[in-house]
């Protein structure tokens, strides 16, 4: 019982260093909605588990594709 409450769950791996993709593209709307909720907000790294370098670069990418009306604000 102890050792099931000191357990530390999996830590998750960037998924574009893995893929080693050095820039996430904003045309790439299917990628970025992964990383979208169904409310149309964009996830955290703490979720997602993204790096720091990624999760900066997605963000300006998820809101360049908004401008361009690839992705939507708000999903109703």
């Amino acid at each position: 019982m102890r050792r099931e409450r000191g357990r530390r769950a999996k830590r998750k791996v960037c998924t574009f260093c893995v893929e080693k993709i050095e820039h996430v593209d904003y045309k790439e709307a299917a990628r970025l909605r992964r990383f979208i909720t169904e409310r149309g907000k964009i996830l955290p790294r703490r979720i997602s588990g993204n790096c720091a370098h990624h999760q900066r670069q997605l963000t300006t990418a998820i809101k360049r594709a908004r401008i361009m009306a690839l992705l939507p604000f708000t999903i109703e």
